[in-house]
């Protein structure tokens, strides 16, 4: 059986957010795979964890098309609060289609079409994420149970397929803008994340 995930370096790391472990990974296809881990990992209690996939334009840039930066944000507070967690940073920008076709598949947002139909338009699925090197990442730092910060019941189920228990799902919403409100509901309405509607409400 091919291996998922070799261990490749580790070391502390301070940030605005706080102290954190980072131990980067390399994959099957010698991509580079982070774990951000705070606090004692040990013990039978679940662990608080992020899967936040790569986002270029919003988690560097600051762009307002989503919620992906205020998101990473976001779980790294929580985590920093609880002093025990982890983020996995994954390597599957635009869910998975990469930069080029993401850009693509903005410009075609530009001309009227939603975030799953622009996937479609080029010929793509609406999400090609795949979180079996999230879950042996999460067996190698000794996790089999967590609290999963999400919106998004497709990495439930796609932990839960590779043997990760989620015990609770802890929400992870950021406020709505112009920009981000029509991508947020679409993926409320169409692909079945879990947002509270009124945050989208009258944002002009």
């Amino acid at each position: 059986m091919t291996t998922l995930i070799t261990r490749a370096a580790i070391a502390h790391l301070p940030t605005k957010f706080g102290d954190f472990q980072i131990v980067v990974y390399l994959d099957a296809h010698q991509r580079e795979q982070v774990a951000l881990t705070c606090g004692d990992l040990v013990g039978s209690e679940p662990i608080l964890v992020r899967l936040h996939s790569e986002c270029l334009t919003g988690d560097i840039f600051g762009s307002h098309r989503c919620d992906c930066g205020e998101q990473l944000a976001a779980a790294l507070t929580a985590i920093q609060h609880e002093r025990r967690g982890v983020l996995l940073y994954l390597r599957q920008e635009g869910r998975g289609i990469g930069l080029v076709n993401k850009i693509r598949a903005y410009a075609l947002q530009q001309q009227g079409l939603d975030t799953v139909d622009a996937n479609r338009a080029l010929g793509l699925p609406d999400d090609m994420r795949d979180y079996g090197v999230a879950a042996a990442i999460l067996r190698d730092l000794g996790i089999t149970t967590t609290r999963l910060l999400t919106n998004n019941p497709a990495k439930i189920t796609g932990l839960e397929r590779h043997g990760i228990v989620v015990r609770e799902r802890v929400p992870l919403q950021a406020p709505a803008n112009a920009y981000s409100a029509p991508y947020l509901l679409t993926k409320q309405l169409r692909m079945g994340h879990l947002l509270d509607a009124r945050t989208l409400e009258g944002v002009e």
